[in-house]
């Protein structure tokens, strides 16, 4: 990016709606209005979640450092046929269980740093009244229809459909269809489900035909979030965010709603998309059983870890999670950590080769700036970071001092924008290890480039016994830490 330009006019995003990279220009100035699907609550958010909402943390978080006003809402789906069979297995109220996964949930964010950055968290039966008045809205716009004590969209009535996904009506037809007799076309979806013994629900009073009648039950779905967003935003605003699976039929249900309630198009200007999160070729769900809850990942890993791999690589792709990519991303952060602490703890005094390092660091931040605006590239942004704390590691290797004030810049400036990925946090790198240590360090790199493994294993054993020191080769280089960080 050339010196003086604003970094919010060099923003590009993907948006799925229009299948191609756009300049990035919100609705209303500086202000960015972003809905993000959130969680619907009826057990604990597994690393598939963490992946989503740590994704979209990122992209807010730089948005934000840029200079947009960002007002970020997520919202908890606390009304669903998911929450109703959980509590009926359990033999509890579905609202109660509800809460107590809500109550997690939002504990499990903040364990990860999500939770901080989201403006609003919204309950879906909170927003009863205003999804009535959605729903009649369709029903007077000749989108809806009643069939017994429930209501339906009536997909055909809408031209558009398709436009997000992509897919034509005979690949839909291949999609998990509702088969009941009375809808108007086997791809119809309920905007209100009619009252089951033992569930949730609440009474609206709609229009249908003239005619007032009064219907008990709960809503479907994908009424809740449309409705959500028109409290919230008003019937159009600049983000949608969610995981690529969400495409359809949720997302594509979401248009169908707001466009035909409101008449205004688009519903959502940008339609941002994350890759999943998958094991063994199969995305991480609870259906499938395969899944790593993020309570249990951080018993033995930390949130920084996972911050990591989830920044390792763009986040419209998809992931492939394993034990080893966990233990090669915390491998990845420690050497980020020592590296930073060797040239963190070189001595202050004038040296005319600081100049290098202030050179560096104006690139990165070039650099990162660059790579962020394209798309939140975090893979590129991320492989910047890593470069310069190489080049900063092997000035201090070749260099006895460095200026007092080049230094705090660059320590500054990676700190800085390795707070957008939500590493880096701790103060960790400001301990430095003893001289004696670290000759020892060198020494047993010697040994290695030598191929005497016995004798540098035998080092790496005196460093940790004398120091409490643990020491680790990574594919970047040489790691030590402290027993226990």
């Amino acid at each position: 990016m050339a010196p003086g330009t604003d970094p919010k006019s060099a923003l590009v995003v993907y948006n799925t709606l229009t299948r191609s990279k756009e300049k990035f220009v919100p609705m209303s100035g500086d202000e960015v209005k972003m809905f993000v699907c959130g969680q619907t609550v009826y057990d604990d958010a597994h690393l598939g979640h963490a992946k989503n909402y740590i994704n979209f943390d990122v992209i807010v978080r730089w948005m934000r450092k840029i200079g947009y006003r960002v007002n970020y809402i997520q919202n908890i789906t606390d009304v669903d046929d998911k929450i109703i069979a959980r509590a009926n297995e359990k033999g509890q109220d579905p609202i109660e269980l509800a809460r107590h996964f809500e109550k997690r949930f939002l504990e499990d964010m903040e364990s990860i740093g999500v939770k901080e950055d989201v403006s609003e968290y919204i309950r879906s039966h909170d927003y009863i009244d205003a999804i009535r008045d959605q729903i009649q809205l369709l029903i007077d716009n000749g989108y809806a229809y009643r069939l017994d004590e429930d209501v339906y969209y009536n997909v055909a009535k809408f031209h558009d459909y398709n436009k997000l996904s992509g897919m034509d009506m005979k690949e839909i037809g291949r999609h998990r269809i509702e088969v009941r007799p009375g809808k108007v076309n086997d791809y119809d979806f309920v905007l209100w489900k009619g009252a089951k013994p033992g569930e949730p629900q609440w009474k609206i009073g709609l229009v249908l035909d003239g005619q007032k009648v009064e219907l008990s039950g709960r809503p479907g779905w994908h009424i809740e979030d449309t409705a959500m967003t028109a409290s919230v935003f008003g019937p159009q605003y600049d983000v949608h965010g969610g995981a690529s699976e969400l495409i359809f039929p949720h997302h594509t249900n979401e248009i169908a709603q707001a466009e035909a309630a409101y008449g205004k198009k688009p519903f959502v200007k940008y339609w941002l998309h994350s890759g999943v999160l998958n094991i063994k070729g199969q995305k991480m769900s609870k259906s499938l059983s395969n899944f790593v809850k993020i309570r249990d990942f951080l018993k033995s890993s930390d949130a920084e870890t996972l911050r990591l791999i989830f920044c390792s690589r763009h986040f419209r792709k998809e992931i492939d999670y394993t034990d080893e990519v966990a233990r090669s991303a915390a491998k990845k952060l420690r050497y980020i950590y020592a590296s930073l602490s060797r040239f963190y703890n070189m001595p202050e005094s004038e040296n005319p080769q600081s100049a290098e390092v202030t050179a560096l660091v104006e690139s990165f931040r070039a650099q990162f700036t660059d790579a962020m605006n394209d798309d939140f590239n975090t893979s590129l942004a991320l492989s910047g970071i890593i470069t310069l704390v190489n080049s900063l590691r092997a000035f201090a290797e070749a260099n006895s001092a460095v200026e007092k004030s080049v230094k705090d810049d660059a320590i500054r400036a990676i700190i800085e924008y390795a707070g957008v990925f939500g590493i880096l946090t701790k103060e960790t790198y400001k301990e430095a290890i003893p001289d004696e240590a670290y000759a020892m360090i060198k020494k047993r790199e010697v040994l290695r480039k030598e191929k005497k493994f016995g004798e540098s294993d035998e080092i790496r054993g005196q460093i940790s016994e004398k120091f409490g020191i643990r020491i680790e080769d990574t594919e970047d280089g040489t790691v030590w830490y402290r027993e226990g960080e």
